[in-house]
């Protein structure tokens, strides 16, 4: 984007291209898996706040991301060969600042059947995420109705408001593209580019400051490294 932006460098190889969207959809699987354990992790923390060290130790906060790292990299690994095969008959102009598969497969004029229905799996695989996350939540929210004290109630939600954040900032660019593609039949071209440009850059410039703000140890630190008490 950088290149586009700086030098008005508007082309990229096929094979960048593949390797571009592998690592972006890839990373954005990881990144949805990663929001689905850590609402398992605030249910877990208000539910059995006693066993929570015990039950969610260093090593096995370890291997169930090593987990989630493999499986979203694997789920993703077929997408730069299947766009591989297909025929690109010209030069194509891409409708994002990136290449995404969806958006590549549309370009090709030969058969892309199998594009459509891996990438429609991968899709709903990613959107089940957000399934168990609403589920999630639900019991969350059953586990604090239970709880007696109206102070212990909010004090128990307020721990959940960073990852809602999280999730809300990471799904709306997702969802609003995606209806975009789907039901926008007169979609601005701009308007595309600017929230695919925001699905990309807004969550990793939030994230930071959402648990800064919420977290009082990480904000006691970046306070004190700027000096300000």
């Amino acid at each position: 984007m950088l290149r586009i932006f700086l030098f008005n460098a508007t082309g990229i190889s096929p094979n960048a291209c593949f390797a571009q969207e592998f690592f972006i959809n890839g990373f954005t699987d990881t990144e949805s898996s990663v929001l689905l354990v850590m609402s398992f992790d605030r249910f877990l923390a208000i539910r059995n706040p006693l066993r929570y060290s015990s039950i969610l130790t260093s090593a096995r906060v370890a291997k169930i991301g090593l987990v989630l790292f493999l499986k979203s990299m694997l789920l993703v690994l077929p997408f730069p060969f299947i766009l591989k095969r297909l025929i690109y008959c010209r030069k194509s102009l891409l409708s994002h600042s990136y290449c995404l598969h969806q958006d590549v497969m549309k370009l090709a004029c030969s058969d892309n059947t199998v594009n459509f229905f891996y990438g429609f799996f991968v899709a709903l695989c990613m959107m089940s995420d957000s399934v168990f996350i609403a589920v999630s939540y639900v019991f969350i929210l059953r586990t604090v109705m239970g709880i007696g004290s109206h102070k212990e109630r909010l004090k128990a939600l307020n721990t959940c408001v960073s990852h809602i954040c999280a999730v809300l900032i990471f799904y709306m660019p997702i969802i609003a593209l995606s209806s975009m593609h789907r039901f926008g039949k007169t979609k601005s071209p701009m308007a595309v580019i600017l929230i695919s440009d925001i699905f990309v850059l807004v969550p990793p410039l939030m994230n930071p400051i959402v648990y800064c703000v919420k977290t009082r140890q990480i904000r006691e630190k970046v306070l004190g490294k700027l000096g300000i008490k």
